[in-house]
């Protein structure tokens, strides 16, 4: 298989991170006879730093033209004073989010027996969690209106949403579920909202046509509640932009660590992987960063590419990795590596031809 992949390494940790996902690149095309080809594209604060703004349309030209794209981290905190525009980081990843019209985010909340120790729950309740998040991410209130009065004393941001934009989302969302455990909970505020109150009803509509599949509805505040006392529960979430960004950020608190969380960014024509944290300049020094949420986007880039076997030698790998206790400073575990070493050794292991056999259902995108 031949694939185009355009790599933006972004700031901070960006470039260190996006040299481990390379790594385990190029184990999979050796070992299973792929030919992967890499166009570096500028991004986030260097590219205001460089051309005056976080997305050069050289970037989004490239990146649309690419099969996937990968993002190493966006947001070095340090350049933020330096900035020659008006626009952030942040406002480049939106950019780039709505400009590939990338509009499903996939997010796997998954946790590791060896990384138990992580976890902010208690042990009993964090084994075995499995769950992933939908969230929508080309509308909502991130990208509906925005502004102040006149006089400054006021500020309003519009949350928009259309049945097209619910519907594309929820029937990825729905099909997820089927090959799964056959749960799907939408997570709104249909009390309050009149956006997710046309949430509610399209959805419902919706799991008529799934009738195998166990719909439920939460309000976020007893749905978050539910996630970070009862993870176990949950098999698929779907829900709005605003939502969604929430909860698979407070996700951390199941797995320990946001460092250890990949997501998947879907569209129609491509898709986007990145780590879900932001740039942490304090990692960059002694580069102990930790790729794992990186290497395991890739693994759901080989997933999106119908490479499902390659996509389980990277999570075998990675598994493999940490049963030794080798690990990055954040693990605390017994072996500690630097971000370069953890990816030589996932590299190693993808390259062996071991493959751990799981019976966690499939990530399906």
């Amino acid at each position: 298989m031949k694939k185009k992949i355009a790599i933006l390494r972004g700031d901070g940790i960006g470039p260190v991170l996006m040299d481990q996902a390379i790594k385990v690149i190029e184990a999979i095309a050796e070992r299973f006879k792929h030919q992967f080809e890499y166009c570096e594209c500028a991004f986030g604060a260097n590219a205001i730093e460089e051309f005056g703004e976080p997305l050069p349309p050289e970037t989004l030209k490239t990146s649309l033209m690419a099969d996937a794209t990968i993002i190493g981290a966006v947001g070095y905190p340090s350049n933020e004073n330096k900035f020659r525009s008006e626009k952030t980081p942040d406002d480049g990843l939106l950019e780039l989010r709505k400009g590939l019209d990338v509009f499903c985010n996939i997010r796997p909340i998954r946790t590791f027996k060896t990384l138990l120790h992580l976890s902010h729950l208690k042990k009993r309740y964090a084994a075995d969690v499995d769950f992933l998040i939908y969230r929508e991410l080309s509308s909502g209130i991130y990208f509906g209106e925005k502004g102040r009065t006149e006089d400054g004393s006021a500020a309003y941001d519009v949350c928009y949403y259309n049945k097209a934009q619910i519907n594309r989302i929820a029937e990825l969302a729905f099909k997820a579920a089927l090959g799964r455990k056959q749960k799907l909970t939408l997570i709104d505020k249909a009390n309050v909202l009149e956006t997710s109150k046309l949430w509610r009803e399209e959805v419902q509509l919706l799991a008529e046509k799934y009738p195998l599949v166990e719909f439920s509805t939460m309000f976020i505040d007893h749905g978050a509640a539910e996630m970070l006392m009862r993870p176990q529960n949950f098999d698929v979430i779907l829900t709005t932009n605003l939502f969604g960004d929430i909860l698979s950020d407070a996700a951390g608190v199941i797995t320990g660590s946001v460092q250890l969380i990949p997501s998947a960014s879907i569209g129609e024509k491509t898709a986007l992987y990145e780590p879900i944290y932001s740039a942490f300049p304090k990692g960059i020094a002694n580069f102990n960063a930790n790729p794992i949420a990186i290497i395991l986007s890739v693994a759901m880039m080989m997933d999106n590419f119908g490479l499902i076997l390659e996509s389980r030698t990277i999570r075998s790998a990675v598994i493999r990795v940490l049963n030794q206790k080798y690990g990055t400073p954040d693990l605390g575990l017994d072996n500690e590596v630097t971000a370069n070493e953890m990816g030589d050794l996932i590299a190693a292991y993808v390259l062996d031809g071991n493959t751990i056999h799981t019976t966690k259902p499939p990530i399906v995108i």
